[in-house]
C-alpha cells in the first residue's frame, strides 16, 4: 500500500481522477443547487454538504459495479424516466407553508440530490473507474478530494440562481438533456432501433450520420422545460385562487 502511495503512477492517476470527476460533476452540481435553492440559507449549506457528501459515497460504490450495471437492459430507461420527473419537479416552486417542518424540507432536498446524482452518475462512473486503473484506494481518495469542489460549484450556482432565475430553467433543461441521451442509449432498445434503420457507431446510435443521442437530448430539454413551466404556472394560478379564500377565513 505504501509503495502504491509513493509511486508516480498513483499521483498521476489521482490527478486524472480529480480532473475527470470535476468535469463530469457539473450537471450534479446543478441538481444540488436546484434542490437546495428553496431552503433557508443555513439549511442550504447543510443540504449541499450532506447531499454532495452522500452522493460521492454512492458514486464510489456505484463505480465498483459500474461496468456490470451499465450492461443491464432497461436500467438506463428507468433512470432516464426518473430524471425527467426530477427535472420537471425542480421547476415547480415549493409551497410556502408554515406547517411544513424545516427538517422535512431539508430531508426532501437531500433525497432529491441522492436520487438524481445516482441516476446521472451511471455513465460518469465509467470514466472515473478507467482513470483509477483498478485501484480502490485511488478511486476513493480521488472522489473524496473532489467533494469540496462539487460543494463549491453548487454553492456558487445557488447564489447565481438568486440573481438570475433563468439559470433554474437552464439547469432543469440540462437534466432533461441527460435524461434524453440516457433513454436512447439503453441496450434494450438496440434491436428495435436497428429494425428502424438506426446504425450504431462505436456503440452510439446514429440516424443518417446524425447522433440519435443529441436529438433525444434536445427533445428531453423541451419535455422538461415545457412540462415544468406548465405545472409551475398551474400551481401559481391555484395558489392565487386559493389566496382570497384564506384571507376570508
Amino acid at each position: 500500500m505504501l509503495e502504491e502511495l509513493l509511486s508516480q503512477a498513483f499521483w498521476i492517476g489521482l490527478l486524472k481522477i480529480i480532473g475527470v470527476n470535476v468535469i463530469l460533476s457539473g450537471d450534479n452540481a446543478v441538481v444540488i443547487a436546484l434542490a437546495a435553492r428553496s431552503l433557508p440559507q443555513k439549511q442550504q449549506k447543510q443540504a449541499v454538504f450532506w447531499g454532495a457528501g452522500a452522493a460521492i459515497v454512492l458514486r464510489i460504490v456505484l463505480t465498483l459495479f459500474a461496468v456490470a450495471l451499465l450492461t443491464l437492459p432497461w436500467l438506463k430507461i428507468v433512470g432516464s424516466l426518473l430524471l425527467f420527473w426530477i427535472g420537471i419537479k425542480l421547476l415547480v416552486p415549493e409551497e410556502d407553508d408554515e406547517e411544513i417542518e424545516a427538517s422535512d424540507q431539508l430531508l426532501a432536498a437531500i433525497k432529491t440530490i441522492l436520487v438524481a446524482d445516482l441516476v446521472m452518475s451511471l455513465d460518469n462512473v465509467i470514466a472515473v473507474a478507467a482513470a483509477a486503473g483498478g485501484s480502490v484506494i485511488l478511486l476513493v481518495l480521488g472522489l473524496a478530494i473532489s467533494i469540496p469542489l462539487v460543494i463549491f460549484g453548487a454553492t456558487l450556482l445557488i447564489k447565481l440562481m438568486e440573481r438570475f432565475p433563468v439559470i433554474i430553467t437552464i439547469g432543469a433543461g440540462l437534466i432533461g438533456w441527460v435524461a434524453g441521451e440516457m433513454l436512447v442509449a439503453d441496450s434494450a432498445l438496440e434491436g428495435w432501433f436497428t429494425g428502424l434503420g438506426v446504425q450504431y457507431v462505436e456503440g452510439h446510435p446514429k440516424v443518417g450520420g446524425f447522433s440519435l443521442e443529441i436529438l433525444a437530448g434536445i427533445v428531453g430539454i423541451v419535455i422538461v422545460v415545457a412540462a415544468g413551466t406548465l405545472l409551475a404556472r398551474r400551481k401559481s394560478v391555484a395558489v392565487e385562487t386559493a389566496a382570497p379564500d384564506r384571507t376570508e377565513s
